[in-house]
């Protein structure tokens, strides 16, 4: 395992500390939060660990599932305690952009109906300005090339995402453009310009949605909280 993969077990598995019995939890996407469930199941089978899980993927839902961890719709949860999920980047406010695993509006949902947010990540995710890693927005199809044209526009270099030379399809039906920015010098006003577009139905800036981060350097686990 290399160090960034090793920064990830540590940082996914450090969050998972977080999780109480009893507590209904949003478990997110991607690489980092993998091990996060990993060690909830492990918690589970050692410690008699029992929660519920709500899950923000199709591909989170089935490694849930594999691993016992009990899971209920967002219907039947309605808030949740915790969610836990990863962040291609973040700043020093705790703001960042998500998307990166294809699963931005269910992660916000989800995160929005949850009572605490916490994100892990390894070091390398810690920047000082938004928008080196580019900015996921999920796009209704059938509104592809008047969203492209206007962001084309405002030089954005929007991209659709491709998977085998076909648009990348979001577990709700959608197509997923990335926009690469370079920096984003006004974070805020970008969100509320982007899902203003009509086809546009979120964005990946998640700004004030997150009330701590678990972050490995190495061995080494930082908590940065608001």
């Amino acid at each position: 395992m290399n160090e960034q993969a090793n920064e990830k077990k540590f940082a996914g598995e450090a969050a998972a500390e977080y999780v109480e019995n009893g507590m209904t939890v949003g478990l997110g996407t991607g690489s980092t939060v993998k091990y996060t469930i990993e060690k909830l199941a492990e918690r589970m089978n050692n410690e008699g660990l029992r929660f519920r899980g709500v899950p923000t993927s199709f591909q989170t839902e089935r490694l849930a599932q594999s691993l016992g961890i009990p899971l209920v719709t967002l219907d039947e949860a309605i808030e949740l305690d915790l969610t836990i999920d990863g962040a291609d980047e973040l700043d020093n406010r705790l703001n960042g952009i998500k998307g990166g695993g294809g699963a931005l509006l269910r992660e916000k949902i989800v995160a929005s109906a949850s009572k605490r947010t916490i994100w892990t990540a390894h070091a390398a995710k810690k920047v000082e300005k938004l928008g080196t890693f580019p900015l996921p927005v999920e796009i209704v199809p059938f509104a592809a090339a008047v969203v492209l044209r206007k962001l084309e526009g405002e030089g954005m270099r929007p991209e659709i995402r491709q998977v085998n030379g076909e648009p990348y399809e979001t577990d709700n039906g959608n197509w997923i453009v990335d926009l690469h920015l370079g920096e984003i010098d006004d974070p805020e006003h970008l969100e509320q310009w982007l899902n203003l577009l009509p086809g546009v139905v979120e964005n990946g800036l998640f700004l004030n949605r997150t009330d701590m981060a678990v972050i490995a350097e190495g061995s080494k686990v930082t908590v940065i909280k608001k």
